[in-house]
């Protein structure tokens, strides 16, 4: 069963891919009202602070949630990410590492792996 709170958030999130990024904050904002700890809106946020520029709020926001949900391999992955687009490369080959630590066929970290 689909809740109002999973709409809204699968909103925000397509917003988000389609590059609408003010209009999916919007949307991701009304989640967190209702469930200030919804995790999957708090990483979108992250993500999108970064696609806007704010890549320190970014990185603060992800290196967070990753904290906060060690297991998330998305979240990790999605920091990895971000730090290697701000030349932290060591610490985003030790994310890369976990992940494929925790799952061996996680094509994406396997494939950013190789530039480690």
């Amino acid at each position: 069963m689909t809740t109002d709170i999973d709409l809204i958030y699968q909103q925000g999130f397509q917003l988000r891919c389609e590059g609408r990024y003010a209009e999916a904050r919007v949307e991701l904002e009304k989640v967190l009202r209702v469930q200030p700890g919804h995790v999957d809106s708090l990483h979108q946020i992250g993500l999108i602070q970064g696609f806007e520029g704010d890549f320190d709020g970014s990185l603060a926001t992800l290196e967070k949630l990753s904290a906060q949900n060690p297991n998330n391999l998305g979240i990790r992955y999605d920091l990895a990410m971000t730090q290697m687009m701000l030349g932290m490369y060591e610490e985003a080959c030790a994310q890369l590492r976990y992940i494929l630590s925790v799952d061996p066929t996680h094509e994406k970290a396997a494939q950013q792996a190789t530039y480690c």
